[in-house]
């Protein structure tokens, strides 16, 4: 059985978010958060939060047992991207993208 927890909008871009997602794919849960506790990158926590829900919703939602669990699948998709413009010299603007993510972790206990 699994189950699954979602992360929309974050600000941060997907290519540092994977950074951190690969780390924790196929590693059973006390594994992951350990990882993620000592990992000294800014989406470690929105991920660490992420991977609780996960875990808190397959022992609410389906009665699976906390002890068995691993990361199913743990993939990052980009979100749409906010466009910001900075003045540069001679009346011209600069653009700016800041790019969004999306974070889906899911966890089972069979392998």
């Amino acid at each position: 059985m699994e189950a699954k927890a979602q992360l929309n909008m974050i600000r941060i871009s997907a290519r540092k978010v994977r950074l951190v997602v690969d780390a924790i794919r196929n590693k059973p849960v006390d594994v992951a958060i350990a990882n993620l506790q000592n990992m000294d990158k800014r989406s470690a926590e929105p991920v660490l939060k992420l991977l609780n829900s996960a875990i808190a919703n397959a022992v609410n939602n389906n009665g699976m047992d906390a002890d068995k669990l691993y990361v199913k699948e743990a993939y990052v998709n980009e979100g749409p991207t906010l466009k910001r413009f900075r003045p540069r010299a001679h009346g011209r603007a600069y653009e700016i993208l800041k790019r969004t993510s999306h974070i889906t972790i899911v966890v089972s206990d069979e392998r």
